[in-house]
């Protein structure tokens, strides 16, 4: 066969091929557009600038089917329905406060982790830290200068008991680095504790950047306890509180508490616990949460119930009144900023 020959041939299935794959394209073109008729009321999501120095934006992470999945996106806090503005890069959990943020997120490589990066106010990496183990909680002190993660070490869920977690504190203007909140000393009903089972998750940060609440698991019962940075203690206050979250005036402690007679799988209601009078109260969301909620105002609660496509926010008055509502369709890991 002359050269002119092949060279001919090439061209052909060259352009056989070129023909193929722009069919191909085509038809997952239209795959995509029937799936997209197919579900209507599923949010849009764009790709676009977020940064943390947007006021008045909710950012969370994006749980809509589409390239924008696990995108951490933004939208207005007066109309949380509107489309919303997604920013490049993934995120598992995510918080943000004052210009700083913190994401959990997967890594890639032969053999698969996590990994906890902290954010600029435009979403840049500034340092990554090695998370060793599932990603499930995530959060930044109001001022921005203390970022706190949890991940599951063993286990993926807090509701069987039998898990374990790892809990770190990163203090952005000193640099130093809490990696395990079990090496502090836990001081239980006023005596030091050394039991070999600590289990810490769901730090929620004082406006001071030094004290915390957390939640500590032990002996098969948990605890919130009150945290000193400075002096690296850690004190109960009261037994069956997970998940707290402090408000925004300091005074009150929103989290989830296992209810008597509720099944194991989903166990918890949300409830606000007064700091100064110790009084509790239960809110309307009748639903097992199994999150962290999030002081939306200092009235209001944001907190993520399973939805169609993962997860959705919904919001419900801290007092104990009103009744649940849709707040974002298909996101979770909320942040305010204010």
């Amino acid at each position: 066969m002359s050269m002119r020959a092949r060279l001919l041939i090439l061209v052909l299935a060259t352009a056989v091929l070129a023909s193929v794959a722009a069919v191909a394209t085509l038809r997952a073109a239209d795959r995509a557009a029937e799936r997209e008729r197919a579900r209507p009321g599923e949010p849009v999501a764009r790709t676009g600038t977020v940064t943390l120095r947007q006021p008045g934006r909710l950012l969370f992470r994006n749980l809509a089917w589409g390239p924008q999945r696990d995108h951490i996106s933004s939208v207005p806090l007066t109309t949380p329905a509107a489309p919303r503005t997604a920013a490049p890069g993934n995120c598992l959990r995510f918080h943000a406060a004052a210009g700083t943020g913190i994401c959990l997120r997967a890594t890639g490589g032969v053999i698969p982790g996590h990994e906890a990066v902290l954010l600029d106010e435009r979403l840049r990496p500034v340092r990554t830290f090695p998370a060793p183990g599932m990603p499930t909680r995530a959060r930044v002190s109001p001022s921005g200068r203390l970022a706190a993660w949890t991940v599951f070490v063993s286990g993926d869920s807090y509701a069987g008991g039998a898990f374990s977690t790892r809990t770190a504190i990163y203090d952005t203007r000193t640099g130093a680095l809490h990696a395990d909140l079990e090496k502090l000393t836990v001081v239980k009903d006023g005596h030091r504790d050394r039991a070999a089972d600590h289990n810490f998750w769901g730090v929620t940060f004082a406006a001071d950047d030094n004290r915390f609440y957390a939640t500590l698991a032990t002996g098969g019962h948990t605890y919130l306890v009150e945290g000193d940075l400075a002096l690296r203690t850690l004190h109960t206050v009261r037994e069956n509180v997970e998940c707290p979250s402090l408000s925004p005036d300091g005074t009150r402690v929103a989290f989830k508490k296992r209810v008597p007679g509720a099944p194991a799988a989903t166990p918890w209601r949300l409830h606000v616990l007064d700091l100064r009078t110790g009084r509790e109260t239960a809110l309307a969301e009748r639903r097992s949460v199994d999150d962290q909620p999030l002081w939306l105002t200092g009235d209001t609660l944001l907190y993520a119930v399973p939805g169609d496509f993962g997860a959705d926010l919904w919001s419900i008055p801290a007092d104990g009144g009103g009744t649940p509502r849709l707040t974002v369709k298909s996101g979770t890991s909320p942040a305010v900023i204010t």
